[in-house]
């Protein structure tokens, strides 16, 4: 009997160190361990095969919109060279007009003004200064030069479906230097931001000489404000006619003289103070890139332009 009761008290002892409390928790422990472990491993994998499909993803939207930048690109260059050809179609139509009706000019002027005038027309190209043209006649064809600087400054303009800015000289004669300046710069300035393409500036000569150093800033070589436009200036001279047989050379010489004389001379009102003779020249540099001289026309209305 003592060897059965020994026996039996032997077995129960294994069982209860088998089912233990820190046997049971261990147990526990290492099967939620592994059971954690395996959602784990199962993750690691999700992820590692989901980064080529994410890189893969990248690949293709960023080859779609390298794509889709070509053809607009593409579109955007055939829109602007059609566009451009438009325009240049209408300039050269409403110039070949001009032409027509204003026959007593000289063909070199419909030439160079026209090659001029043409180079802002292309969009695609890039304008590093604007276009200025220098009018100038004799008293004797004063109504031909205020009608066809308006007509090739409104040919250039309508070309491109915009308008024009006219400032008239004439009307700020003896207005305080500084004042026209201000509003000069004011007109040009918010016209060509408006959009408007060319500036018409007749009889440039009767502008206080002072203000029209305005005009370093919109008709400089290489920091124009403004450089996909173009600038018309006319200017009077005194005597009564401009000989067909003067040279361009000459009449740029004869328009140079005859600032010089109404812009410096010791006699003009204080209105016309700020200019002098270094100013002038660097002016005159800026403003006279091509002038070309205007002839009577006969035929043209006694009221308005043709």
């Amino acid at each position: 009997v003592s060897e059965i009761k020994a026996d039996f008290l032997g077995k129960n002892q294994e069982c209860y160190s088998t089912f233990s409390p820190q046997s049971r928790s261990k147990s526990w422990h290492q099967s939620s361990t592994k059971k954690q472990s395996q959602p784990l491993a199962k993750n690691d994998s999700e992820l590692q095969n989901g980064f080529p499909k994410m890189w893969t993803l990248l690949l293709v939207l960023f080859i779609s919109a390298a794509l889709l930048y070509v053809l607009w690109g593409g579109i955007q260059g055939r829109t602007s060279s059609r566009r451009d050809a438009e325009i240049l179609q209408e300039f050269r139509a409403r110039m070949e007009k001009l032409k027509n009706t204003y026959q007593s000019q000289n063909p070199s002027l419909w030439r160079r003004a026209h090659a001029s005038l043409e180079k802002r027309l292309n969009s695609s190209h890039v304008h590093l200064e604007p276009a200025i043209l220098l009018l100038t006649a004799g008293q004797e064809a004063e109504k031909a030069l205020r009608c066809l600087s308006n007509e090739i400054a409104n040919a250039f303009a309508s070309s491109q479906n915009a308008s024009t800015i006219s400032i008239n000289g004439e009307d700020k004669a003896v207005l305080d230097s500084d004042a026209v300046k201000l509003e000069v710069d004011t007109e040009l300035s918010s016209g060509f931001s408006e959009g408007k393409k060319v500036a018409v500036v007749h009889r440039f000569e009767s502008l206080p000489a002072g203000s029209t150093l305005i005009f370093y800033k919109y008709c400089d070589h290489e920091n124009a404000a403004f450089k996909d436009v173009a600038l018309l200036l006319t200017v009077l001279l005194d005597e009564q006619s401009l000989r067909k047989s003067l040279t361009f050379s000459e009449v740029e010489e004869k328009v140079r003289d005859f600032l010089w004389a109404k812009f410096i001379s010791s006699d003009v009102p204080s209105s016309y103070n700020g200019m002098d003779t270094d100013k002038l020249s660097g002016l005159w540099s800026r403003i006279s890139h091509l002038v070309l001289p205007v002839w009577p026309e006969k035929g043209l209305p006694l009221e308005g332009c043709t």
